[in-house]
């Protein structure tokens, strides 16, 4: 299986350094000309204290030097929701008649852009579960034990391309998992990651922090929102991945905090629309209550405005 990877940061260099590392497929990074020359000069470095060190030889192109289509099986999108247009026209001369298109972006709304872009029959639903972050030495750090890929057929088979890309991860460290209901699987980490985003972001702390200050009820009700938003929708969460994955973490009074945050408070881009947009529209829609879904979402679109406007503190 020949797989080209959308970039070498922290996702993607992690999946597909560990694909390379093994020799269960023949991989490639698709990235810009100063993460080429890191690459070939000292390889594809992978700090993780659960699932070891690496320095690995990798491959890396450039857009100059992309095979066409016709030459990747699958192609690994990692790029973040606002990075989506200039994905898909770096990666379009990539995607081949039979190339599978695998996105690990957080949200849903990705999944009918790239159809748009490419077509129903080459795009796979998928997501990712990992801490891990690229480092300004172009270190790949994996911050914790998980590292988890769950992909599917949109329309719910298990086709065979679906099956050798997991046969593929399976000679990995890497939890890799074919799904037949994997837009299902989508909106249950869209409730985590929503319920993430609006807590830590909207309160500027993590979910301990919040916790402590007496809003541990004020948390569950926003779980509550989410998870009602996904079963008007068609997608209830199962009760297994409730119980043992959303309620222990959103009352275990953890230092977790979302992503977003950590942007956030850097003076980066965030993705509010793709994550926080997406949720109040699907609140609207649904009929739940939207008040703190249109207060999360204003708040994230006003730190934009501030943001564009060169209004940030100054460090």
């Amino acid at each position: 299986m020949r797989i080209l990877v959308l970039g070498a940061g922290a996702v993607g260099g992690y999946f597909g350094g560990r694909l390379v590392q093994t020799g269960s497929a023949e991989v490639a990074f698709l990235v810009r000309p100063g993460r080429k020359a890191q690459l070939d000069g000292g390889g594809l470095v992978i700090e993780s204290p659960s699932a070891g060190d690496a320095r690995i030889a990798v491959t890396a192109l450039t857009a100059e030097a992309l095979p066409g289509a016709g030459a990747w099986d699958v192609v690994l999108l990692t790029a973040k929701a606002y990075d989506l247009d200039a994905a898909i026209a770096a990666i379009r001369p990539a995607v081949g008649k039979t190339t599978a298109v695998l996105p690990l972006l957080n949200g849903l709304s990705h999944i009918d852009t790239l159809t748009a872009a490419f077509g129903a029959a080459r795009v796979l639903g998928g997501l990712a579960k990992i801490q891990a972050t690229l480092t300004q030495e172009g270190v790949v750090r994996h911050l914790a034990p998980v590292q988890m890929l769950e992909f599917g057929e949109l329309d719910g088979t298990m086709s065979e391309r679906v099956g050798a890309l997991k046969r593929a991860f399976d000679a990995t460290p890497i939890r890799a998992d074919a799904v037949a209901d994997i837009t299902g699987r989508m909106w249950e980490k869209l409730v985590l990651i929503g319920t993430l985003v609006i807590a830590t972001v909207l309160m500027r702390a993590n979910l301990g922090e919040i916790a402590a200050a007496g809003g541990q009820g004020w948390i569950d009700r926003v779980l509550e929102r989410n998870v009602a938003i996904a079963a008007a929708h068609g997608h209830p969460v199962r009760p297994q991945a409730l119980e043992r994955e959303l309620l222990p973490m959103f009352r275990s009074a953890s230092p977790a905090a979302a992503s977003m945050l950590r942007d956030l408070e850097a003076g980066g881009r965030i993705e509010s629309d793709h994550i926080l947009g997406f949720l109040l529209d699907a609140a609207r829609r649904a009929g739940v209550d939207d008040a703190l879904h249109e207060t999360a979402h204003l708040h994230a679109k006003s730190y934009e405005a501030r943001r564009a406007a060169g209004r940030l503190p100054r460090g």
